[in-house]
């Protein structure tokens, strides 16, 4: 979430970092019109609070001197409605002013190409080479059951369309990639495993931005306030929400293996068969807390703990850095990892690390006590996959 103190000192800053994104968002002038009457309203508030406590004080003094305060009592309770009612105004605007701040996207880095979509995106780097493959390789689902890997019919049966069943060997692979890539995070680079709830409640989804923008895109409980987790992002950097962090402490580096669910309810048409585009599928999650000026580095950092899986089992890939256009509602700046399908003849998105800066921290108000003391700060959240385990098999 951006900072309304920082819009309002910046706005041509952040109507121009909007206008890159090409959508279509809250008006920043209404938004600023309500913040100002909030203010207006906020002083006069405090204003009338004054003048009560200095009534108070009067009325107490004359009545120690047995005097009359009749008069100023009956104008601390009239000071009373109308501080009431101020306040109900200003608590109502501070939630409009909140509603209209969750719907505003992060603002991308100044550094990143603009474009509309990935046709804009840039090349940073590819590692390996491409498979010599002779004749007409199968993909992934003629091979997977040719082998009996996996089973789409028996899972459309079970569950409906975009859902599989791993079974025999296949099965044995899809866990030992899963523990395979946990254990390099956590045993070479550094990450400390997590194993978080995979039912979260609407405060986690909108400290992390799916909500309110996406809902449409999450698996909600019918009896509970509760939605199954689109990604294993959400749990774990809700893991330090409302906290206040030591700076000694960062960067904290965690990774975790979960189900991650999802609608798909915006790519109807879009990779119907096979294992590229699931309701349900299984991903492995990098998710880091850093100092603000640390941030930069730590995505680069993290780009390479996530390509360390892809260099392990010598699988070729591409490093994309996306363009405005293609870039996730609360990310300032992402990098996704591309891995070759030679059946398909074309690269396909794998991982997709991003740095978000502050915006999910001041969101789930996860902040940092510098050492050097002062006020506390937001730290800088970035998080990506390490893998997805399902893209994984497929490229296998």
């Amino acid at each position: 979430m951006l900072d309304i103190k920082f819009i309002r000192e910046n706005i041509q800053v952040v109507k121009k970092g909007l206008e890159r994104r090409n959508g279509k968002f809250p008006d920043l002038d209404d938004l600023l019109r309500l913040e100002e009457e909030r203010r207006e309203g906020l002083q006069e508030s405090e204003q009338l609070k004054s003048k009560k406590k200095k009534l108070s004080a009067e009325i107490g003094k004359q009545k120690q001197q047995g005097q009359d305060a009749s008069k100023q009592m009956d104008e601390v309770k009239n000071l009373n409605v109308f501080i009431k009612e101020l306040d109900e105004k200003i608590e109502g605007l501070e939630t409009i002013i909140h509603e209209k701040l969750l719907g505003i996207p992060n603002l991308p880095d100044e550094k990143i190409r603009d474009g509309i979509n990935e046709s804009s995106n840039r090349f940073v780097r590819e590692w390996g080479t491409k498979p010599g493959l002779t004749g007409e390789p199968l993909n992934h689902v003629e091979l997977g059951e040719k082998l009996g890997l996996i089973d789409l019919k028996r899972a459309a049966k079970i569950s409906g369309a975009r859902f599989a069943v791993y079974r025999g060997m296949g099965a044995a692979l899809l866990r030992g990639l899963i523990n395979f890539m946990v254990d390099v995070q956590t045993q070479e680079n550094g990450y400390e495993e997590l194993y978080p709830p995979f039912l979260v409640n609407e405060e986690s989804l909108l400290g992390t931005g799916q909500l309110p923008k996406f809902g449409e895109e999450l698996f909600a409980m019918k009896n509970d306030p509760l939605f199954l987790i689109p990604t294993a992002e959400v749990p774990v950097t809700n893991f330090h929400r409302d906290e206040i962090l030591e700076e000694e402490s960062l960067p904290i580096c965690y990774t975790a293996y979960t189900p991650c669910f999802r609608r798909e309810a915006g790519s109807y048409g879009k990779d119907t068969q096979g294992l590229i585009r699931q309701h349900q599928f299984d991903k492995v999650e990098l998710v880091k807390f850093s100092k603000p000026d640390d941030s930069e580095k730590e995505l680069e950092k993290l780009v390479e703990d996530a390509e360390s899986i892809l260099k392990k089992l010598n699988l070729h890939y591409r490093v994309m850095e996306l363009c405005v256009g293609d870039l996730g509602f609360s990310a300032a700046k992402t990098y996704d990892l591309e891995v070759w399908l030679p059946s398909q003849n074309t690269y396909r998105e794998i991982s997709s690390c991003s740095n978000f800066g502050n915006y999910q921290a001041r969101r789930a108000k996860i902040r940092c006590k510098k050492k050097k003391g002062g006020k506390p700060e937001f730290v800088h959240t970035l998080n990506g996959s390490g893998l997805a385990a399902g893209r994984l098999f497929v490229a296998i």
